[in-house]
């Protein structure tokens, strides 16, 4: 196989890190992995990748070093030797705080860092579709973004490291919200004898909707105005009853239901019962 651009180590072949080292083998760079099963290594090796026989010979092996394990806690066991002229690229989910007091070491050891988070399955890692986000310094980004740039679309969000777990908590608790919002409406419409299947074009209708309206809603939090253009929270308060109402006679679980009905009552209670439903967003600012 002919190599071109940068060398690269790929430091933990779970799903995503197997990925990852594919995505750089079909972009032809030479790809030096390592796992501590060895057996995860075997596809990737018959498809060109080097095998090192230890983390310390894989991060000798390349000066682009990509770490993608299952916390922090495994990082720092990995990354116990020298770092002199490495680019750590951490792609291990983590807090913000992690990542700084990480990408501090990396630093006192001679290496360079920056955090990611992979906001992308597995199976689009390697496409335009795959979204990978990045923080730390500008000009270390820039130097590795054409290399980077084989595992999917970067975005660069800052020279802070922490920025990149940050974000990816703040799209995690959004992937969520949706997922359970949408779990929990196949659970009412399914006592109607409506399957989930059936249910799915109306839940997509209704999430392009609302995605619609994100933008108009950026604005207003970020300038702390909640014009009620679409309605009051006492207006919502009313739907919220009813949903709750409707599931109890249903028999379908009403947690999710009572605490959205609990925040905007909170907001009411504070004097935003005629705001529009950004008011919200105080009451998420609070701990």
């Amino acid at each position: 196989m002919m190599h071109t651009g940068t060398p690269v180590a790929v430091l933990g072949l779970g799903l995503m890190g197997s990925a990852l080292a594919g995505a750089f083998l079909r972009a032809g760079h030479q790809t030096t992995v390592w796992n501590r099963t060895t057996t995860k290594a075997d596809d990737l090796v018959a498809r060109g990748a080097t095998l090192a026989e230890s983390p310390a010979a894989a991060i000798a092996a390349a000066p682009l070093v990509v770490v993608c394990v299952s916390d922090y806690d495994a990082v720092t066991a990995i990354l116990d030797g020298p770092l002199d002229g490495r680019v750590v690229v951490n792609l291990t989910s983590g807090t913000p705080s992690r990542a700084r007091a990480l990408a501090e070491e990396v630093v006192r050891r001679g290496g360079s860092y920056l955090d990611g988070g992979v906001m992308a399955v597995p199976e689009a890692i390697g496409t335009a579709d795959a979204v990978l986000a990045y923080s730390g310094p500008r000009p270390l980004y820039d130097a590795h973004e054409s290399t980077l740039r084989g595992l999917g679309t970067g975005l660069h969000l800052g020279d802070d490291p922490g920025l990149a777990a940050t974000h990816e908590m703040a799209t995690l608790v959004l992937m969520w919200g949706m997922l359970d919002g949408f779990l929990n409406g196949a659970a009412i419409v399914g006592t109607a004898g409506v399957s989930a299947t059936a249910y799915l074009p109306i839940a997509r209708r209704a999430i392009d909707t609302v995605a619609g309206w994100l933008p108009d809603y950026a604005r207003q939090a970020d300038n702390g105005s909640y014009p009620a253009d679409d309605g009051t929270i006492d207006t919502h308060l009313a739907a919220m009853a009813h949903v709750v109402e409707e599931s109890e006679s249903l028999g379908v679980n009403t947690e999710l239901p009572r605490l959205v009905k609990a925040l905007a009552e909170r907001a009411a209670n504070a004097g935003h019962g005629g705001s529009g439903y950004v008011a919200l967003m105080e009451q998420f600012r609070k701990p």
